[in-house]
């Protein structure tokens, strides 16, 4: 059988400061070939090529990625501001219904970070627009030098909640992650259900209650060495496993870790 189609939701770009592009990491793409056993695709997301419609029908799963660019606050309700950063509002018109639709028809989707943000949003949540301005918190932004390996390295604990999905899908209550984000959730739209926090705080893990499919989304980036790192295997792992059960006529059961 042909491997399953996950789309990879793109983000726009310009290059030389010139040339617009659609583009997606080639970690993301790696994630989903060799640990979630997917075909990757790359979705350039702009309502202007495609329609929520035939992505549906398109993709078995998707995988929502990260992005500089921040989901805009009309989106949830608020007035932009500086601190809002870059916007892309062709990604934002996509994925929102998108999300939705997914959540309705049980196709499986994995967010991450901007990904994890957007599912919250398009579920009616709202957003802080820079975590390390409030009082108490980190800061849960990338170190603006060094190599990608310091980028991506691992800087602080998540603690997820007992007996709930995050933590029987990774078999412990607190793992290491890494950290590369400005915003995070604010108010937690409706049937988001936060599963992990940040020692500061801020939600980490996320999935929607109630949903027939497999929404788990995560604030950090787990598509980096995904093949060895011990908490992001196990969840494109079990991502794979649910978008193969949809691609097939089936739904697996979400937090099968086997």
């Amino acid at each position: 059988m042909s491997r399953p189609i996950v789309g990879i939701i793109g983000n726009q770009y310009l290059i030389n400061d010139q040339y617009p592009a659609h583009a997606g990491g080639t970690m993301n793409s790696e994630a989903v070939a060799e640990v979630a056993g997917a075909l990757p695709l790359l979705v350039p997301a702009d309502p202007r090529f495609v329609t929520v419609e035939e992505l549906l029908e398109t993709c078995h799963g998707f995988l929502l990625t990260g992005g500089r660019p921040n989901v805009h606050p009309e989106e949830y309700g608020e007035e932009e501001t500086e601190a809002h950063g870059a916007f892309d509002r062709a990604r934002d018109a996509v994925t929102l219904p998108l999300i939705r639709a997914l959540v309705e028809r049980g196709q499986p989707f994995l967010g991450i970070c901007r990904g994890f943000q957007e599912v919250n949003v398009a579920m009616g949540g709202t957003l802080y627009p820079e975590i390390r301005d409030l009082p108490g918190r980190m800061n849960h932004r990338m170190p603006p030098d060094g190599t990608l390996e310091e980028k991506f390295a691992l800087r602080h604990k998540v603690t997820l909640t007992e007996g709930g999905p995050f933590h029987r899908l990774f078999g412990a209550r607190e793992v290491m992650t890494n950290t590369l984000h400005g915003q995070g959730i604010k108010s937690p739209g409706s049937r988001i259900v936060i599963d992990g926090h940040a020692p500061d705080g801020t939600p980490e893990a996320i999935y929607v209650a109630d949903a027939p499919g497999f929404t788990l989304s995560v604030q950090w980036h787990p598509e980096y060495r995904a093949a060895e790192d011990p908490v992001s295997r196990p969840l494109f792992s079990a991502f794979g496993r649910a978008v193969r059960a949809w691609a097939e006529g089936r739904r697996a059961p979400v937090l099968k870790t086997a």
